[in-house]
């Protein structure tokens, strides 16, 4: 089987369907995540850091990247599963290190759900470390957050 050619390229409306269907493939989308929303918003700031890999005219990839000057940020990386394992996901990264690079990003956060230990080694592969912080969030927009984590349920601050 040949290896795939991944052609990267700035997300376009047109792509949104096939983009929010990768990610429930992916299991990246979560109830109390609107990936409409989520686009919508990424488009209204920073539309340039959003990414998608075509191979064979089909959308097999995205990447949203970010920077507020201080830090870049990724998030939506995904790769269609039937592809994994054949650098693309390596290949979107690429595109964004250099994308933020570019714009004098120093340093790149990104965040990984609990228990996605693929996730977690994909990214020990590509150079990230965990930098012993705990991810703090915060909604402004008066929706409902996720569920705190099992273990964290119990605690009482």
């Amino acid at each position: 089987m040949r290896e795939p050619r991944l052609t990267v390229r700035l997300f376009a409306p047109v792509d949104e369907e096939a983009a929010i269907a990768l990610w429930e493939a992916c299991g990246l989308v979560r109830p109390w995540n609107d990936p409409r929303r989520d686009i919508a918003l990424k488009l209204a700031f920073q539309p340039e850091l959003f990414f998608v890999g075509e191979t064979d005219g089909a959308l097999a990839a995205t990447c949203m990247a970010g920077y507020e000057g201080h830090r870049g940020w990724i998030n939506y990386l995904a790769v269609r599963p039937d592809l994994r394992g054949r650098g693309l996901g390596r290949a979107m990264m690429a595109h964004a290190e250099a994308a933020l690079g570019a714009r004098g990003c120093p340093k790149i956060n990104l965040q990984v759900r609990r228990g996605n230990e693929a996730a977690l080694a994909f990214y020990a592969r590509l150079g990230f470390r965990d930098d012993d912080l705990v991810s703090l969030g915060k909604r402004l927009d008066g929706r409902t957050g996720c569920p705190a984590s099992p273990a964290k349920r119990d605690k009482t601050f």
